[in-house]
């Protein structure tokens, strides 16, 4: 038997005028039994610290989504600017990077 399509909503996002965007080259992602969080945050070079401007907090459902929908926006802008390359140590700068704030962070 067919299963109906489920119709797409269409949602109006609504951006405010005065709405200050912010720049973030760090982030880091913890999670709850219910939750996930990313800080988003600045990083100078040769700083040791970050600055956190920005929380979300998100269901793991949603969180999930995102993911989707940042792949699929990614695969999207590779194929109209070509491949997004990643340093043959960016898997190992990652963990450094990000574990090392995380570790920091939950030491506070």
């Amino acid at each position: 038997m067919n299963q109906p399509k489920p119709t797409q909503m269409q949602v109006n996002l609504e951006v405010p005028t005065d709405l200050d965007a912010v720049y973030s080259n760090f982030a880091v992602i913890t999670h709850s039994a219910s939750e996930i969080i990313i800080d988003f945050a600045q990083l100078l070079p040769n700083s040791p610290r970050a600055k956190v401007y920005t929380r979300v907090i998100s269901t793991p459902l949603h969180a999930k989504l995102l993911l989707r929908a940042l792949s699929e926006n990614l695969a999207n802008y590779e194929t109209q600017f070509g491949e997004i390359k990643i340093p043959s140590d960016g898997d190992e700068l990652a963990r450094r990077f990000f574990g090392n704030a995380a570790s920091q962070r939950s030491q506070e």
